[in-house]
C-alpha cells in the first residue's frame, strides 16, 4: 500500500510563477469593490436601520 504524497511536499515542488498582469488586475478589482460594496452596507446599515 503506497502513501499519497502531501499536499506540503507537492507545493515545495512546484516552482513560483508570478501573477500575470490580468491576475494582478483581477485582484485589484475584486478588492476595490468588495471595499465599495462594504462602504455602501455601511451607509445603508447606518440610513435604514439607525440604532
Amino acid at each position: 500500500m503506497s502513501e499519497k504524497p502531501k499536499l506540503a511536499e507537492e507545493m515545495k515542488k512546484l516552482a513560483e510563477e508570478p501573477l500575470l498582469p490580468v491576475e494582478k488586475k483581477l485582484i485589484a478589482w475584486s478588492v476595490g469593490l468588495g471595499i465599495v460594496l462594504l462602504g455602501l452596507l455601511v451607509w445603508i446599515s447606518r440610513t435604514f436601520f439607525p440604532g
